[in-house]
């Protein structure tokens, strides 16, 4: 069931943000295909086109026109080809994907990071992730995006962020060994490095970690009498379940809990505000449209949107001028959610990973 807040949304504000996206969609394609500022790999590609993209593609539903994105492309270099001309002198990062099993799927950045998570900040109430006060971040570190986008929204908010090491790979192998003490034994050694962290730095107040480990956290201490005000939590394992145990029982009343959805490819979406009660717990998440659309799509007709509450899998289209990918099936299902006050575009609730894939999917610490 939808929440009734959805139903207020006045038809206005649903339109007016499709015609930023249509606008939005118009720019980047223009880019990405202009022989001077776009990306090698989709000026190459777009040799292969029956379509002129630039002059065909008029907004979002036109991105059918390429068809759907291949993860395989993501693996493997040269990387440099989805690096756009108008970036060459700059320096790029390199984000990696899982990579649990073979090669993993790699995404460019320059700012596109600090970007998002700088939106994102704006989400964030300054009463319990206060200006100036220093994050603890216990979550995958390495290849991994996370890592220096956390770093940047302390920064951005004026604080310091401190790290913890931590391979999820290697929890992931250990796992499908069966290594269940060596798993449990490195998840003790991750926490112990946290704690070590939080009772040497009074000026952490505010945490990023996933929901397994929050909860391993909160076994060991009090979060609250640790100073901390704010968790910003996510992963897949973020239920309906866990976040009212998170918010009831774990936190309390004392510190917000800020649930998101994101990825490497995508960036991160946040949770629907304001809270309604009427969702009863389910996570629900918006894109950062226009730079990113997430629609819930029939597992079998993958061309085809569901409707409102029914299941479907997740499919993702990113739109930025660093990087161009339309129309990529995620590993992940959800229910499509409506529109809502503060994010007048499709949502989704309760993503979990994809249920054909269920048997192959190993979460990890995630």
């Amino acid at each position: 069931m939808t929440s009734t807040v959805a139903s207020i949304v006045p038809e206005t504000a649903i339109r007016a943000a499709r015609e930023r996206l249509d606008a939005h969609v118009r720019e980047i394609v223009a880019w990405h295909f202009n022989p001077e500022t776009g990306s090698p790999f989709w000026l190459e590609r777009a040799r292969t086109f029956d379509f002129d993209p630039v002059n065909d593609v008029k907004g979002y539903a036109d991105l059918d026109k390429f068809g759907f994105f291949q993860d395989e492309w993501l693996r493997g270099g040269p990387v440099r080809r989805w690096v756009p001309k108008a970036f060459a002198s700059s320096p790029v990062y390199t984000f990696e994907t899982g990579g649990s099993t073979g090669v993993p799927k790699s995404r460019i950045n320059i700012n596109d990071f600090r970007t998002d998570y700088e939106n994102f900040s704006a989400t964030l109430p300054d009463e319990y992730f206060p200006k100036g006060a220093d994050w603890l971040h216990v979550g995958p570190s390495g290849p991994r995006r996370l890592r220096l986008a956390i770093e940047h929204l302390a920064q951005h908010r004026g604080g310091i962020c401190f790290m913890v090491d931590l391979d999820p790979r290697w929890v992931i192998k250990l796992i499908k060994s069966r290594q269940m003490e060596q798993m449990e034994a490195y998840k003790r050694h991750v926490i112990d490095q946290a704690l070590t962290l939080l009772r040497a730095h009074d000026n952490i107040q505010c945490l990023f970690t996933t929901p397994k480990l929050l909860e391993a956290l909160c076994e060991k201490v009090d979060l609250r009498k640790m100073g901390i005000k704010g968790v910003f939590c996510g992963g897949t394992e973020m239920t309906s379940q866990f976040h009212r145990f998170a918010v009831e029982e774990l936190l309390g009343p004392d510190i917000y809990f800020a649930p998101t959805y994101g990825n490497t490819l995508m960036g991160l979406a946040t949770h629907k505000i304001p809270v309604d009660p009427a969702d009863n717990y389910a996570i629900i998440y918006y894109p950062p449209a226009p730079r990113a659309m997430i629609e819930v799509v029939h597992p079998d007709r993958p061309g085809q949107v569901v409707e409102y509450g029914a299941t479907g899998r997740v499919r993702l289209t990113t739109l930025t001028k660093e990087f161009f990918m339309p129309l990529f099936l995620e590993r992940d299902e959800a229910e499509r959610e409506k529109p809502c006050a503060a994010y007048p575009w499709d949502g989704v609730r309760n993503v979990r990973p994809f249920s054909q894939f269920a048997s192959t999917v190993v979460e990890g610490v995630y």
